[in-house]
C-alpha cells in the first residue's frame, strides 16, 4: 500500500517513518511532484488537518494522512495552539516562537501544556481522524539539541528530560504525534493484511 504524508517537513517525516510498518509505503509531497504551499487557513488543529488531506486527495487522487499539531498552554488560554508554527510571525522561526511563548510566561506559576496533534486520513473515499495528547510542562529555558519546534521547551509528564533531550524512540512512544500515528497505523493494517 502507498500513503502520501501531506508534509514537508522532514523531521516530520522521519519521526513517522520510524512507527510505519514495512507493507505500507510512505510518500512525501516531494515524491508526488507537490510542491505548493498546502492552505491552513483554519481556526482549528483538526479543520487544518483536514483541509491538507482533502487538497491533496483532491489534486492528486491519492489516498493522503495530514497532521496538524498544536501546543496549548493553559495559562495563555490555549495559545498558541492552531497558531503554533507561525506565533511569533509568518516566518515560522522556531527559535523566535520559544522566545515569545518564554516571555509570555516570565511571571507565571502555571507552566502545564499539551501537544495535541490530529491526523486527518482521506482514504477509500472517507475520512477519519486520530488524535494524540501530549501532557506535560513548559521549561524555565531551552535544554536539548534534538527535535524541532517547541522540543527543547516542553517536559512531558512524568519525565525530567525534554522532548529535544530524549532519543526519538521514547519521544515516539510518549508523544502526541507518536500517539496519533499509532491509532492511524492500526485502522491501515486492517487493510493491509
Amino acid at each position: 500500500m502507498k500513503i502520501v504524508f501531506a508534509t514537508n517537513n522532514k523531521n516530520k517525516i522521519s519521526e513517522v517513518q520510524s512507527l510505519i510498518p514495512q507493507n505500507i509505503k510512505l510518500l512525501s509531497l516531494e515524491d508526488i511532484g507537490c510542491f505548493e504551499d498546502i492552505p491552513e487557513t483554519q481556526s482549528t488543529i483538526e479543520g487544518n488537518a483536514k483541509q491538507k488531506a482533502n487538497y491533496i486527495k483532491e489534486r492528486y487522487g491519492i489516498d493522503c494522512f495530514a497532521d496538524d499539531t498544536g501546543l496549548e498552554v493553559d495559562a495563555l488560554n490555549g495559545e498558541p495552539g492552531v497558531y503554533s508554527a507561525r506565533y511569533a510571525g509568518e516566518q515560522k522561526n522556531a527559535a523566535d516562537n520559544m522566545a515569545k511563548l518564554l516571555s509570555y510566561l516570565k511571571n507565571k506559576n502555571n507552566r502545564n501544556a499539551q501537544f495535541k496533534t490530529v491526523i486527518a486520513l482521506n482514504f477509500n473515499n472517507g475520512l477519519k481522524t486520530f488524535t494524540g495528547i501530549c501532557k506535560g510542562e513548559i521549561t524555565m529555558e531551552k535544554r536539548g539539541g534534538k527535535g524541532f519546534g517547541y522540543d527543547p521547551i516542553f517536559k512531558p509528564l512524568g519525565h525530567e528530560q525534554t522532548f529535544a533531550q530524549m532519543d526519538l524512540s521514547l519521544k515516539n512512544e510518549i508523544g502526541h504525534r507518536g500517539k496519533a500515528i499509532l491509532k492511524l497505523i492500526t485502522f491501515l493494517n486492517e487493510y493491509v493484511r
